[in-house]
């Protein structure tokens, strides 16, 4: 141990949800003595319209925060890809790390690991290997192929790099860094989180609904008829806006129609925690977010998925708190009147140790020793 160098770590965090996903890895080598970590805020973080995230990982006071107030954020998503891989370069080249970490499918996590990639930076990509079922899922594997060390949730997940060519040695399985979060004992309680957020009702559900980019022309009658079954359904909830993809614009505007304060709060962004007590005590989710596929079926909240945005994200055989339905008012209420019958079903992403097991693995000097050059493995 005491042979191991300090280490200097960028974490690159875009969004609520990847910084969700990543907060417990960052709080864990903040504590270490092995470690200098770095956390570089961009993308959705900086729009105003969506929360302006950027202050909650303010909040949370790590000691190098870099937020990217001067990166340009548009609908189109090659010139944000373009601007971040800029803007980041100069930031790399001045901090000179050994690591940099991304999560998932985002832009911001391709654009640090082609910068990564391309300074002969060691990158470590999280969740890798998982369906997404839009061109996330294309962005998603792209990035493990740039990353040189792969983090992930499942066994099935590591199977799924091998095939994409990936080498065993490089790729450890530490089950969701967000289970870590949810399991903990310092979550506020349902009281809290209604007061900080004004919520007035008692029995609510979450709905939470995100472009799907590839099916942006027809957005705009999927959404109608989402939104119609969720007034119709004389129901409450708990409304989060959809990120910022294209067609989000859409989305927000449909929206509008929720204008009954007594049934509907809605909130461009929840912090991680408040928006866990309230997923964890909520009466369903609905929506196409895959906290609807993961976070709810660990606390074993029914989950009703729209559309194909989580396409090949879950078995329906297997996932038995979800029931998956088309964009279809009627399909909608009949899920919401039965989904009490739904049963539910134990999860497999991990134990809520994947912070301590991060950190064991990159704690040993061995793993520094890691090429950065790789080699395609065939069957």
């Amino acid at each position: 141990m005491e042979s191991l160098e300090k280490k200097k770590v960028v974490f690159i965090t875009g969004t609520r949800a990847d910084y969700g996903k990543m907060k417990s890895l960052m709080l864990m080598l903040e504590s270490s003595s092995h470690f200098e970590v770095y956390i570089f805020v961009c993308g959705m973080h900086l729009l105003k319209d969506f929360g302006s995230t950027y202050e909650e990982v303010i909040k949370d006071g790590y000691k190098n925060i870099h937020v990217a107030y001067g990166l340009k954020q548009s609908l189109d998503a090659s010139t944000n890809l373009g601007n971040t891989v800029s803007y980041l370069s100069g930031y790399i080249d001045n901090i000179e790390p050994d690591m940099i970490i991304v999560h998932g499918d985002r832009i911001d996590a391709l654009a640090g690991a082609v910068v990564g990639a391309l300074h002969n930076i060691m990158v470590g990509h999280i969740e890798g290997g998982e369906l997404s079922g839009t061109i996330d899922e294309s962005i998603r594997h792209a990035i493990s192929k740039f990353a040189h060390v792969h983090f992930v949730c499942t066994q099935a997940a590591r199977e799924r790099l091998i095939q994409l060519g990936e080498e065993k040695t490089r790729i450890y399985v530490i089950g969701s860094p967000d289970i870590d979060i949810m399991m903990s004992k310092n979550l506020p309680t349902l009281e809290e989180a209604k007061k900080r957020y004004d919520i007035p009702f008692g029995d609510y559900s979450i709905f939470m609904y995100h472009p799907v980019t590839t099916e942006y022309k027809t957005i705009g009658n999927r959404i109608r008829k989402v939104v119609d079954a969720i007034i119709g359904s004389d129901m409450n909830y708990v409304v989060i806006y959809p990120n910022n993809d294209l067609g989000s614009e859409i989305i927000l505007h449909e929206y509008d129609r929720f204008d009954d304060a007594s049934r509907f709060k809605l909130f461009p962004s929840l912090r991680f925690e408040y928006f866990l007590t309230l997923l964890k005590n909520a009466n369903f989710i609905i929506g196409n977010s895959s906290a609807g596929v993961r976070e709810a079926g660990i606390y074993g909240i029914p989950a009703i998925d729209i559309g194909t945005r989580q396409n090949g994200r879950y078995q329906e055989s297997l996932s038995t708190n979800i029931v998956h339905v088309e964009e279809d008012k009627e399909q909608i209420r009949s899920a919401m009147n039965n989904i009490r019958t739904y049963a539910l079903k134990t999860h497999d992403f991990g134990d809520g140790n994947s912070a301590m097991r991060f950190c064991e693995i990159i704690e040993d000097p061995e793993f520094w020793t890691t090429a950065i050059q790789k080699y395609f493995v065939d069957f």
